[in-house]
């Protein structure tokens, strides 16, 4: 039960693509790239949103390959690991239609962004979002999504933001 609540999470956090991975690689892979970077590097992201009209917000830890996330207001070491997250990811890509475009330029707490907005339609859910990514390091700042997951799961909003520096592991 927590793999799956986890992975609810964990995917809508990185959420985001194009018409078939290979047609997207060059209108996604910057967002791509960042969805990598968020679940490979050192970081901390906080998220909330509203999952089956309940308002939700969680903190999820990437570091030193160990997740972490906080569970009832405690942390908690995931079994779910980085790369499993990753491995996840590339199939999502891989059998996915999605469709991503740069937006504008923005700035994110004093970074210099690239907004691009991204769609990806999975046999699960349907995502819509948009996706502020550093112009210095390519590493997701912010992200807007809205998921469609259709059935009993219903909808679901998120608004997650990213930090890279001095993350360690909670516990």
């Amino acid at each position: 039960m927590f793999r799956n609540a986890f992975f609810i999470c964990i995917l809508l956090i990185p959420a985001s693509m194009a018409s078939h991975y290979a047609m997207a690689a060059d209108s996604c892979q910057p967002v791509f790239d960042a969805i990598t970077k968020i679940i490979t590097t050192p970081s901390h992201s906080y998220s909330t949103g509203v999952l089956n009209g309940k308002a939700r917000s969680t903190e999820t830890i990437y570091v030193q390959g160990k997740s972490y996330m906080i569970v009832q207001g405690k942390w908690m070491l995931s079994p779910v690991t980085p790369n499993d997250v990753l491995e996840q990811e590339m199939k999502n890509r891989t059998n996915s239609k999605a469709t991503c475009q740069f937006l504008r330029d923005e700035f994110v707490n004093g970074e210099p962004g690239a907004v691009y907005s991204m769609r990806r339609e999975t046999e699960n859910a349907k995502e819509d979002g948009q996706m502020w990514i550093s112009k210095t390091t390519g590493r997701a700042l912010r992200k807007e999504v809205d998921v469609d997951y259709g059935g009993a799961m219903g909808k679901s909003h998120l608004s997650a933001r990213y930090e890279y520096s001095n993350v360690k592991p909670p516990m």
